[in-house]
Order: C-alpha cells, then structure tokens, then sequence
C-alpha cells in the first residue's frame, strides 16, 4: 500500500453509509412512487447502482438507474448525453467525491434541459472545499481536507471497497 494513502473508509464503513444514504434518499421522496438515479461514471455509477439495490430492498419506491459519462478534467470537451427523458421525474445525481463542484455543475447542466420533479445530489465523500455553487443534499461522509489532498474512491465488481486520502 502507498504510504501517502490514508484508509478513510473501509468496505465495512462504506456499506453502512451506503445503507444511510439510501434512506435518506427514501425520506427525500416518501411522497414519491419512483425515483431515477443518475450515476456519473465511473465510481458515481458504482454507487449509484449500490443505492440503488438498498432501496429496493428498504423502500416501495420504484428505482430506475442511468448513467452518464463527463470528463472530470475538461468538462466541455465532449457533450454530456442523456438518453432518458427526465420530464416530471424525481432524480438524483451521484458521484463518489465532491470536491470543488465543478463535475456535478457540469452533470447537471444536461439534465436542466428537463422539466423535472425535483433533483437532489448524493456524493459518498463531500470535501467542503466548494468553488461552484454546488452542495449535496445527501452525504455519506463529510471530511476537511487541504486544497492539495485527494480523496480517491476505488471499487472492485460493482462494490466500492475503500476511499483514501492521498
């Protein structure tokens, strides 16, 4: 293991946060009868889909789960598509990290081209370290950090694993 890297959550921690997540996301929409969530590839869409599978089993609502592809680094350098029409839909947008904002403001902008219900964010990390007026409704783990640290979150078939501060 690298020594610059610092076990912040373990499998164990990450599913009970998960689990956490997921009925906050139920409380979010008890009014609801389905909710689509919308993973932002790659580790976004792991939880997205871990969420996914809890409130299944948690909740009676019916869950739908996309995903979508942006470059973290440069955002508009490709478009972000959407296949689903989101019209009149209670959604949620997931990522594994929030650090500055930058990648879910970029996320969101395609999705704006809908007339949703309501759109909500969850993130398993949130840094707090926000440069775009973006901030997630629901947080698996909150954590401060210095501008130059970094959070990386690694998954293995379908599971996240760990999440690291380096």
């Amino acid at each position: 293991m690298n020594k610059d890297r610092i076990l912040i959550l373990d499998k164990e921690r990450i599913a009970r946060k998960i689990h956490r997540m997921a009925y906050q996301a139920w409380e979010y929409n008890s009014n609801e009868k389905s909710v689509t969530l919308i993973g932002i590839e790659s580790a976004g869409a792991v939880l997205a889909n871990n969420l996914a599978k809890t409130l299944r089993e948690i909740s009676p609502l019916n869950v739908e789960v996309i995903s979508i592809n942006i470059n973290k680094r440069k955002p508009l350098t490709s478009d972000t598509i959407v296949d689903t029409d989101l019209t009149g839909r209670s959604v949620i947008l997931v990522d594994d990290v929030a650090d500055s904002g930058r990648t879910l403001l970029y996320a969101l902008r395609p999705l704006l081209s809908y007339e949703m219900k309501k759109i909500l964010i969850a993130v398993l990390v949130d840094r707090k370290h926000k440069s775009y007026p973006v901030s997630a409704d629901i947080v698996g783990h909150s954590i401060a950090t210095t501008l130059q640290e970094h959070i990386e979150v690694e998954h293995e078939n379908g599971i996240i694993t760990a999440a690291y501060l380096q």
